[in-house]
């Protein structure tokens, strides 16, 4: 009896701090962005900036967190070594711009650098395929009906192996990504209020477009239904007839592509690539896969816009207010704390399916 006693004031307890913390960060975003907006010390073509390069920043993440949530949908699995996967990609574009810009043919005309961004995201990724699929035989197939717990350790493990092994092959250095002109210059709007560089509407529509034709692939496909019907149940999918490691090795590389295309995508916004270029962007990714809904294909597309904008937004918005200096180096504790606020408010995701309690 004292026992139950003890365990419902310690639950009463543990639920009081967590609507206070629910209650201090919402009246700090409540307050702070009133005091900015009435402080009007920003104008309209700065907020709109802020919302088309959290748009862009948040359109990457949502490439990568489709990696993340189809592997994880189809062997339950937190893929750890997604984002050297990415990284991968981002040097595979990287040589594949330096080796064009080598023959002149990158910056030729509008047609050649189109074309050239085309192969640098082609080349991208075949890299990044072909390194997960490498990843998959030796790191994951064999550990598939071990212990959950093992195969993350392998996953951790394989993501140590591949940034380390990067680093010996290409140093520890920067490479810079080469300048693609037409990239850089403004998409002629005709609106003072509103700019956008050519490089925003490259990233914007290549999700956009990429994301839609994984959405159609995996609900209109028949191997789509049949990654599906595997994520659902895999010993039932193999009795039905289903290569169930077929589903699994194209689930890798689909998501290895997406990560690629993201990783040449980041290199052109932020012009550089390293052994550890991976990191942030793999962990904000798996951040915006948990906010979406872990599993869930369209929540990790959403994850990634609402992450993207949170970051982009947040900072400024939320903090400037308070007289915070520079508040956009700032921009990881505010998405991180929205994630711990998704978590706390919505535990499965934005779009992750409520699982009932047993009592």
């Amino acid at each position: 009896m004292y026992a139950r006693v003890v365990e419902r004031i310690t639950e009463g307890a543990i639920a009081g701090v967590l609507w206070a913390f629910r209650i201090a960060v919402v009246l700090l975003v409540i307050v702070g962005s009133a005091l900015t907006l009435a402080a009007g010390r920003y104008s309209a073509e700065a907020w709109l900036s802020l919302i088309v390069s959290g748009a862009v920043l948040g359109s990457i993440y949502a490439l990568v967190a489709l990696g993340y949530t189809m592997v994880y949908g189809i062997l339950r699995l937190i893929n750890f070594a997604h984002g050297e996967i990415f990284m991968a990609g981002t040097f595979g574009g990287y040589f594949v711009a330096t080796a064009l810009s080598g023959i002149g043919f990158l910056n030729l005309n509008p047609l050649t650098s189109i074309i050239s961004v085309l192969l640098m995201m082609a080349g991208a990724m075949a890299v990044s395929v072909a390194l997960a699929l490498l990843v998959e035989r030796i790191a994951y197939r064999p550990l598939r009906n071990a212990p959950r717990l093992v195969p993350l350790i392998s996953a951790i493990g394989a993501s140590f192996f591949l940034q380390y092994a990067f680093r010996g092959f290409f140093g520890a250095g920067i490479y810079a990504y080469p300048t693609v002109s037409i990239l850089d210059a403004q998409v002629p709007l005709g609106l003072e209020v509103f700019r956008m560089k050519w490089i925003d509407v490259l990233v914007l529509t290549s999700a956009l477009v990429m994301m839609a034709a994984l959405f159609f692939f995996v609900q209109r496909t028949k191997l789509g239904t049949a990654i599906r019907a595997v994520s659902e149940d895999k010993a039932t999918a193999a009795l039905m007839g289903i290569d169930v490691n077929r589903a699994i090795v194209m689930t890798f590389a689909i998501g290895a592509a997406m990560a690629g295309a993201a990783g040449v995508l980041y290199g052109l916004i932020f012009r550089q690539v390293y052994f550890f270029t991976g990191f942030v962007p793999g962990i904000k990714a798996f951040t915006a896969a948990v906010l979406g809904g872990i599993g869930n294909i369209p929540g990790a597309m959403l994850g990634g816009i609402f992450l993207g904008e949170v970051e982009g937004v947040g900072p400024t918005l939320f903090l400037s207010g308070f007289n915070v200096p520079s508040p956009n180096q700032l921009r990881d504790v505010v998405a991180f704390t929205m994630l711990v606020m998704v978590l706390i408010f919505r535990p499965s995701g934005i779009l992750g399916e409520r699982v009932a309690q047993r009592a």
